[in-house]
């Protein structure tokens, strides 16, 4: 998922592509400790998705501030 792609959402949607994320994220968490987890990038892509929708909402948020 790129930047890029993200600006063009709208708040909603960002929300709800997280909630996914994080759902992802905590599937993920549970393969590795089982031992079932077969692409460990997946957790580093899927965290970074997350930082990146984050900064994004801020973003929107502070300069609806202004």
């Amino acid at each position: 998922m790129k930047s890029q792609d993200l600006k063009g959402k709208s708040k909603d949607e960002l929300v709800s592509d997280m909630l996914q994320l994080r759902k992802e994220a905590f599937n993920l968490r549970f393969q590795k400790a089982s031992g079932q987890l077969q692409n460990t990038a997946r957790q580093r892509q899927v965290r970074r998705d997350i930082a990146r929708i984050q900064t994004t909402l801020t973003a929107a948020a502070s300069g609806a501030k202004k």
